[in-house]
């Protein structure tokens, strides 16, 4: 009787140490879950971080382009003027002189 007793605690004892087993087992789980949404949401977090960051970077370059270009435009317009006045009052006079003549 004694040796079936003993028989009985030891199984109730291992039916016990299983369910805490699968129950720890189960937090883990949970545990490693949470974490790895963590670090999903973390790695998200930095991707959308860089990329801000890059768009940033693009506009302030694209905008001292647009001032290199339009600085590069006026220089080239303000050169031509130049040009064109010195050649303007000759043309005239061969256009007049050849309407004249």
């Amino acid at each position: 009787m004694e040796l079936i007793k003993k028989i009985k605690e030891a199984e109730t004892q291992a039916r016990k140490t299983i369910e805490q087993a699968k129950a720890q087992a189960a937090k883990n789980a949970q545990n490693q879950r949470e974490k790895h949404q963590q670090t999903l949401a973390d790695a998200d977090q930095k991707r959308k971080k860089s990329i801000e960051a890059s768009v940033k970077k693009a506009e302030k370059q694209a905008l001292a382009e647009i001032e290199d270009l339009n600085t590069q435009a006026e220089k080239n317009r303000k050169q031509l003027r130049d040009n064109a006045a010195d050649k303007i009052p000759p043309a005239v006079k061969t256009v007049t002189d050849y309407l004249k003549g």
